[in-house]
């Protein structure tokens, strides 16, 4: 009964008192956010940057090459606050656009792997077939290759999303109020570190999992047409 209590206490002291879980419920929208933008964003690039690894056009796949090695090989914390502090300094966005734009770069890199991998798992007769039937280079890729492929780099594609979820939580450096940054400032405020870590673990649990059925349905609807 006194353990019940003392948590009891602790959670309304973390989460009820002085309504500090508005601050958690901000940071899931901040979090969902960046997210969803740093998608949109990587999925553009990573198809570009895919392409130009795929290029048999030496400058376009020199530039493919440059971009993901340096992307894959330098953190994701000191490309955020490159492009925060240095390249976006004298322009006045947004900090959570800011910070998307960066998360995109960065996923963009990992994302034009996958595709690429899907790309390289088609079939090369249905290239053939495609050029066959009078179509270009380019309305082969579009209207065969990638709609194929896309069915094979969809689970890579739902794990990269999950990953830059958890990512996000370094965008307290840039003073983003995220869900890991408002857990850190309850911390700071009650002197607790148990519950407010907890409570961000879980939702960031809650959100993945989500995310993870979701992205499981989808995945079903794409394959109903393979016959197994």
């Amino acid at each position: 009964m006194a353990l019940w209590l003392s948590i009891s206490e602790t959670f309304y002291r973390c989460f009820v008192n002085e309504d500090r879980y508005l601050l958690l419920l901000s940071g899931i929208g901040v979090t969902i956010k960046v997210s969803l933008l740093a998608v949109v964003i990587g999925i553009f690039i990573g198809f570009f940057i895919a392409l130009c690894n795929l290029s048999k056009n030496k400058t376009l796949n020199v530039i493919g090459k440059i971009y993901t090695d340096v992307i894959r090989g330098t953190p994701s914390v000191t490309q955020l606050m490159i492009i925060y502090f240095v390249v976006f300094a004298t322009i006045n966005w947004s900090k959570w656009i800011i910070a998307a734009i960066a998360f995109g770069i960065n996923s963009g890199a990992y994302v034009s792997e996958i595709i690429r991998a899907g790309i390289l798992s088609i079939d090369k007769g249905q290239t053939e077939a495609g050029r066959s039937l009078g179509l270009t280079a380019k309305q082969t890729m579009l209207y065969i290759v990638v709609p194929q492929a896309v069915k094979n780099i969809f689970p890579a594609m739902g794990n990269e999303f999950i990953t830059l979820i958890k990512e996000t939580a370094i965008v307290g450096y840039v003073g983003l109020m995220d869900i890991q940054k408002a857990g850190d400032f309850i911390k700071s405020a009650t002197y607790e570190a148990f519950m407010p870590l907890v409570g961000t673990a879980i939702i960031y649990f809650v959100l993945i999992k989500l995310l993870t059925l979701a992205l499981g349905k989808y995945e079903k609807h794409l394959r109903k047409s393979e016959v197994r």
